[in-house]
């Protein structure tokens, strides 16, 4: 039997934390993997009483585990989770965010084209998030396809099913502190699954359309001037990763 760990990050979640784990928990129960699943809150040090709500629905659920960390930002954040899954052992890795924007309803479809690619990300059409955010994406899928010379559907979707081997053998050439991690191993993904590096196992690499919805609740820790601020700092990093793949 399958084993999966839905990795979810989040920080200052307090309002919508409780209704995602609500969610998504049903789905790791009914893939429990011979009860080696789990689904893992990766609480980023928030500052509100996320993580104390965290806990008390810990003490109820036995696939649920909390693990706290201090603030690094989304990227080291689910860089560590991703760690934390492949030394685990886990056969497939699922990550999304706490905000309540993407669907568990939606996961069965992902689950069941498992062994048809090693990596499938979602797609967000008709996005709910405003028209700031969908022009970082652009962007974002833009110097990804200058850099890499690949052009995936969508670089930075938090939704995403990999098989371990895949996610290991592309994760190697990401630094760990860093904070577009999705976007860079969406990068690295699209590289393998054309052929790059030339020593690596070539990849099969999927996206499937997915729901896209406006924040539940709370405000997003990242506003649109910190994003851009990221970005820019982002492309040097994206260079040295492309510069590794190459070598």
């Amino acid at each position: 039997m399958d084993s999966l760990f839905i990795i979810i990050p989040a920080y200052n979640e307090a309002d919508n934390i409780e209704s995602v784990i609500n969610e998504w928990y049903p789905v790791i129960k009914r893939h429990n993997g011979g009860g080696k699943s789990r689904l893992v809150i990766l609480d980023d040090g928030s500052k509100d009483n996320t993580l104390e709500l965290v806990k008390i629905q810990v003490a109820a659920k036995e696939y649920l585990e909390v693990i706290t960390r201090e603030n690094s930002g989304h990227g080291a954040t689910i860089y560590f989770g991703y760690q934390y899954a492949i030394e685990s052992g886990i056969d497939f890795i699922f990550q999304t965010d706490s905000d309540g924007q993407t669907m568990a309803s939606e996961f069965e479809n992902f689950w069941n084209h498992r062994y048809d690619s090693d990596v499938i990300i979602g797609d967000r059409h008709n996005r709910q998030d405003g028209m700031s955010r969908k022009l970082v994406s652009k962007c974002l899928r833009c110097i990804v396809g200058m850099i890499f010379k690949v052009k995936p559907e969508d670089v930075n979707t938090p939704y995403r099913l990999m098989n371990r081997q895949a996610l290991e053998s592309a994760i190697k050439y990401l630094p760990s502190e860093y904070n577009l991690t999705n976007v860079a191993l969406t990068a690295v993904f699209a590289s393998m699954a054309v052929g790059r590096p030339s020593e690596e196992y070539r990849i099969k690499l999927m996206f499937i359309p997915i729901t896209f919805n406006s924040r539940r609740a709370g405000t997003n820790s990242i506003n649109i001037v910190k994003i851009f601020k990221i970005g820019i700092r982002a492309v040097a990093d994206l260079k040295g990763i492309s510069d590794k793949l190459r070598a």
